[in-house]
């Protein structure tokens, strides 16, 4: 086998461990609101054991990386390749984290009725998890275009933080017996928001890997 060859095949395996990567962390979000939804303690304690698989996956592919570029002489578009994987990983463990968080807020939640309706954390979340999704298959087909309307599709995701902070806020004004549910909730708004916000990060990476720009700035 050539080492181009040898190189390419794990190039190959390193966009299916981030894709195994992936699906963990959409699997953790989509979960972590239906154990709010449904005030599953046993499953949002699976949620946070089970970060650690995350974890453990980010340093196995952060090593690889590494170990590509120690024991190759990548050229300029393996060096980009292989620099976004490292900057990937690093958001999308920060996203298994912020699941972990909402399915910790949910083991705070009691049997007393919630404060509001749940239709925008859920709505933020599908459109969160989506844009982690899209953006990490936008990785590995090399679409930038792709990672572009990605990052649009987070202003939907932050307008609709700005409707969870203004419903919380009215509901504070007219009562503060109900505080603490509803730091909670904002929390756990702001979390979504965040992982929208991480997936941009993916995608400007995406967009480096294939332009050798990063934020309009030529790197590599």
């Amino acid at each position: 086998m050539s080492a181009r060859t040898e190189f390419d095949k794990e190039l190959e395996e390193l966009h299916l461990e981030i894709i195994r990567m992936g699906g963990l962390i959409e699997e953790a979000i989509d979960r972590s609101i239906t154990a709010l939804e449904k005030r599953d303690r046993e499953l949002a304690e699976t949620i946070i054991a089970n970060d650690r698989k995350i974890d453990d996956l980010d340093h196995a592919i952060e090593a690889r990386c590494l170990s590509l570029l120690l024991r190759q002489q990548p050229v300029a578009a393996d060096l980009r390749a292989i620099s976004t994987a490292l900057k990937m990983v690093t958001d999308m463990e920060r996203i298994g984290d912020h699941a972990s968080d909402i399915a910790d807020l949910t083991l705070r939640f009691d049997g007393s009725p919630f404060i509001k309706t749940l239709e925008h954390i859920p709505l933020m979340a599908r459109i969160a998890s989506s844009m982690v999704k899209d953006s990490i298959n936008a990785f590995v087909r090399g679409d930038a275009e792709a990672s572009r309307e990605i990052i649009d599709r987070d202003d939907e995701v932050d307008q609709l933080f700005e409707t969870v902070k203004q419903e919380i806020i009215s509901i504070l004004a007219n009562s503060s017996e109900s505080a603490d549910q509803a730091v909670d909730f904002l929390m756990i708004a702001k979390y979504l928001e965040r992982i929208g916000d991480h997936a941009v990060n993916i995608c400007g990476w995406v967009i480096f890997s294939v332009t050798g720009k990063h934020k309009d700035t030529k790197i590599i």
